[in-house]
């Protein structure tokens, strides 16, 4: 009976107090990165086109640095460059601030415009 409390007694000791570098390494995956980068990018644009499909993100991550290609659609007419740059800014922000990585470069591709105006219906001059 005596072992059972020298066991209780153990219980009761506090944990010791292990270094910073020595408690383990968080890794976070590529897709979960991706999936933020994508989120990003579909806040910096929106309002989407109807018909057009949500922004896709791919990532490269090396060590604590995230290389971003982001595919997207647009409306048009509208300020293509203009909207990229906030893609690009907004996506730096949300990825820096959520998973703690640097994110040097972010790079958009537009893969399709989407007209304003439905199709059928005149604008312009017509003859």
């Amino acid at each position: 009976m005596t072992s059972v409390r020298e066991g209780a007694g153990d219980l009761r000791r506090l944990p010791a107090v292990v270094a910073p570098g020595e408690r383990g390494a968080l890794r976070i995956a590529d897709r979960v990165v991706a999936k933020i980068a994508a989120q990003a990018a579909r806040e910096a644009v929106a309002p989407l086109a109807k018909e057009a499909a949500a922004p896709q993100a791919t990532v490269v991550v090396h060590h604590d640095t995230v290389r971003v290609r982001v595919h997207l659609e647009l409306d048009y007419p509208s300020d293509i460059g203009a909207r990229c740059a906030a893609v690009r800014r907004h996506v730096v922000e949300r990825v820096g601030a959520l998973v703690g990585m640097e994110v040097p470069e972010v790079a958009v591709q537009v893969e399709r415009l989407h007209p304003a105006h439905p199709q059928g219906t005149a604008q312009g001059r017509t003859r």
